[in-house]
C-alpha cells in the first residue's frame, strides 16, 4: 500500500535509528530456544532483529515496505560486522516460500492474512517467534496502535498458531524496553 511505504520511509528518515539498534528483548532472552539456519524477520524495520540474528549466526533475509528502513538495516548489519539480505516488499502481496525457513520473526506488524504464510513458509522442526499488542491497551493508556484492526484479543496469537507445537506463550501487560506494553508473545514449532 502506497500509503504505508509513505509513513514508514518518512518515519525512518531520520538519521538516528527510530526504533533504536537493539533487538526486541524477547528474542534477545530467547535466542536459545531458536534452531539456527535460514531466518526470515517479517516487517524489519530499521533492522534490529535482523542484525541480532545475524550476529548469532542466522542466515537472515530481512523484508519491510520501507527502503530507507532497508537502507538504515545495512548500514546496521555492515557496523555490526554481519551480513543481511533486504527485501523491499508490500506484506499485503509477499509470498513466503514453502518450507523455506528455519526461523520466521515478527515484531509488532498483524495482518492475520499472514498466518497461513509465515506456517507454510517454516521448514519442518522450524519455529516462529511473534509478539505483538492486546486489544485492550488504549484503554490502559499503553503504547500502541490504536486501530483494533492491529491489536489481538484474549488468545487470539494461540488461536492463529493453531496446528503448530506452542513451545512459550505469554499474555498481557509486561514492562518492554522502558515502557508498559499489553502483548502476546509466541514461539511456536511447525512439527508436521
Amino acid at each position: 500500500m502506497q500509503s504505508d511505504r509513505k509513513r514508514w520511509n518518512e518515519k525512518f528518515r531520520v538519521k538516528k535509528y527510530t526504533l533504536g539498534k537493539e533487538a526486541n528483548p524477547f528474542l534477545r532472552r530467547h535466542i536459545h530456544f531458536l534452531p539456527k539456519g535460514k531466518a526470515l524477520d517479517i516487517a524489519a524495520g530499521e533492522g534490529k532483529n535482523a542484525v541480532f540474528l545475524a550476529q548469532h549466526g542466522f542466515d537472515v533475509e530481512a523484508v519491510d515496505i520501507s527502503k530507507i528502513g532497508l537502507r538504515k538495516a545495512r548500514k546496521l548489519a555492515s557496523a555490526k560486522g554481519v551480513k543481511i539480505k533486504t527485501l523491499l516488499a508490500d506484506l499485503d502481496h509477499y509470498q513466503i516460500e514453502k518450507g523455506r525457513y528455519d526461523l520466521i520473526t515478527d515484531f509488532y506488524f498483524l495482518d492475520r492474512r499472514l498466518i497461513p504464510r509465515v506456517k507454510r513458509g517454516l521448514k519442518k522442526g522450524g519455529r516462529v517467534v511473534f509478539e505483538t499488542y492486546l486489544l485492550g491497551e488504549k484503554s490502559l493508556g499503553l503504547e500502541g496502535p490504536r486501530n483494533p484492526a492491529y491489536l489481538l484479543r484474549p488468545n487470539e496469537l494461540l488461536k492463529l498458531f493453531q496446528g503448530l507445537r506452542i513451545v512459550f506463550y505469554r499474555e498481557g501487560i509486561f514492562r518492554e524496553g522502558g515502557s508498559k506494553k499489553a502483548i502476546a508473545s509466541l514461539i511456536a514449532e511447525k512439527i508436521k
